[in-house]
């Protein structure tokens, strides 16, 4: 696989994409026929909105909005009373896709983070969802609360640098993304691991560098950089996704993880989840939001 040619739907050429010259090793072909013929609404709308920026219709807006708790969180079942960061993050992840995070949806959700952000800077599931949260967001875990604390900090980090100029982050942002980013920081060790999920390293990598933190991201990146070969798709999606939706400077990481990328993708031109086949799309979906250059937000 990995000497198959990246083409580009509509052109069926070889496509360099965004930051610098990194080639597309993958077959974009294949990825987004594969959404197309596996996708539900939502997932095809995210598809048309990654290629094009086309607008989604308001009825796919409101597949996804439609569960929000009036705190402005998701719930981590779809008739839950409690929103969840874990969930929440994940539908921000979605209204990305859409172009959508500077939606009312988006600015409740992002604003109902930032208030239940702890005063030592972290993120934790409510102790309510502590019998249905899975290992990553189990409340009071030391492991669970880096991983949510760097991930919340990563759609921060995203939201802050989508609607505004550097310099001109709201007090809200800026306050909060200081006091996660410290909380990171003091649990980076001196080899540049982290005790917690693999995800975490990413995530917190890229709020680390966006809080100026250069010299600990970088840290980060190079130990992401040494697991890139056992890493799962799934993981190599978000890896690349994350770090390509907030310019780091050098691409080296993202041409290694390309390249693994395109080494993972199957037959189908799909790539596995680690939660089973019915998240194939969106693990597909993520990988293509790592390729695919990025275009202007969606007016939703």
């Amino acid at each position: 696989m990995s000497d198959r040619a990246a083409t580009v739907a509509d052109a069926g050429q070889r496509r360099r994409a965004a930051p610098g010259s990194v080639t597309v090793v993958v077959d974009i072909d294949a990825a987004i026929g594969y959404v197309v013929a596996h996708g539900d609404p939502v997932e095809r709308a995210r598809l048309s909105f990654l290629r094009t920026g086309a607008v989604p219709g308001e009825e796919v807006v409101e597949r996804i909005t439609a569960g929000q708790t009036p705190e402005g969180g998701w719930p981590a079942t779809g008739d839950g009373p409690l929103p969840s960061v874990d969930a929440t993050c994940f539908r921000l992840g979605e209204l990305d896709d859409l172009g959508g995070l500077r939606t009312p949806a988006a600015e409740r959700a992002l604003a109902w983070l930032v208030g239940v952000q702890h005063p030592d800077g972290t993120w934790q599931e409510d102790e309510a969802l502590a019998a249905e949260a899975p290992a990553w967001a189990a409340p009071g875990d030391p492991e669970a609360t880096l991983y949510q604390t760097s991930v919340a900090g990563f759609w921060l980090t995203v939201a802050a640098v989508e609607a505004y100029p550097r310099d001109q982050w709201p007090a809200r942002y800026a306050s909060a993304l200081r006091a996660a980013a410290a909380y990171v920081v003091a649990h980076v060790r001196p080899d540049g691991t982290w005790p917690s999920f693999l995800a975490a390293g990413w995530h917190g990598a890229v709020l680390l560098h966006e809080q100026q933190h250069f010299y600990e991201s970088a840290r980060m990146q190079l130990v992401l950089a040494e697991r890139l070969d056992g890493m799962a798709p799934a993981d190599l999606a978000s890896m690349a996704a994350a770090v390509r939706r907030v310019n780091l400077g050098d691409d080296w990481l993202l041409r290694a993880a390309y390249k693994r990328l395109g080494e993972t993708q199957r037959t189908d031109g799909g790539w596995d989840s680690a939660e089973g086949p019915i998240f194939d799309v969106n693990t597909t979906l993520t990988a293509l939001r790592a390729v695919l250059p990025r275009v202007g937000a969606a007016a939703l």
